[in-house]
């Protein structure tokens, strides 16, 4: 009795998978993806320039076996965020505000969903956040998997950029994800650094970020101090607590008033 042949899809999957493991084909992959201005170590120390936590999910999912498509993959996720640095940034003689936004529950849900729904999904975010950002006269200053940092001049327009962007990506689509952005709100004077800000103020923003629910917005004071009054509601987030930030900080659940014109 003669063994029955494999059937086809196992046979060309068998294939595919030995000729993505090619070492000239890797390699190759791997030369290309140098050449990709940016961070080319996905476990480099996150700075979230352009190596970040989705550099490291497709990095650690393939820890196993080497894969040219892989490869690809990366270097497709670090030219994409090196555009996304780019353009000019805001400038104030009296500080700016920093914003910083990330998806609720984001990392539970992407080990499990597979590469392309995960691309899928960030994409999306990605769009929706770079256009409501820019729309508010904001620019954004880096990704980070599954956020961004940004910054304004005007602090009224950063808030109502970070209501924008979390109501809007809250209809966003994914199979198996309800997704939830959160997102924190500080002014300051931050130090610029390249295309980056670094500094206290910076930190705090993320802090802020942080401790906020899905759907949410905090603000510190320095942001709520500069608002008008009639323009936002404000309250207190009084629970705040957040470690390497001032003791004496403010921090407000803020949310725009539109009005019915």
């Amino acid at each position: 009795m003669t063994d029955r042949p494999e059937p086809w899809h196992l046979r060309t999957r068998k294939f595919l998978r030995a000729t993505d493991q090619r070492g000239e084909l890797v390699r190759g992959a791997r030369f290309l993806r140098r050449l990709v201005p940016g961070e080319s170590d996905p476990l480099a120390p996150s700075t979230g320039r352009s190596s970040d936590r989705l550099a490291r999910l497709l990095t650690e999912a393939g820890a196993d076996r080497p894969s040219a498509t892989r490869e690809l993959g990366l270097a497709a996720v670090q030219a994409w965020q090196a555009v996304r640095r780019s353009g000019d940034q805001p400038q104030a003689t009296n500080g700016l505000t920093v914003l910083f936004t990330d998806l609720v529950g984001f990392s539970t849900w992407a080990l499990q969903a597979g590469d392309e729904r995960v691309l899928e999904l960030l994409r999306s975010v990605s769009e929706v956040t770079e256009s409501i950002v820019t729309g508010h006269r904001g620019s954004v200053v880096k990704g980070l998997g599954d956020g961004v940092m940004a910054v304004f001049a005007d602090p009224g327009e950063a808030v109502n950029a970070a209501y924008e962007t979390c109501s809007a990506v809250g209809v966003i689509k994914a199979e198996g994800y309800l997704p939830h952005l959160r997102a924190g709100l500080h002014r300051g004077n931050p130090q610029r650094v390249g295309d980056d800000y670094l500094g206290v103020d910076v930190n705090i923003a993320a802090r802020i970020m942080a401790a906020a629910d899905g759907d949410e917005v905090l603000a510190s004071g320095s942001v709520v101090d500069e608002l008008d009054p009639g323009a936002v509601i404000v309250r207190p987030r009084r629970s705040f607590r957040a470690k390497g930030t001032p003791k004496d900080l403010r921090v407000y659940r803020v949310v725009p008033r539109y009005s019915a014109t």
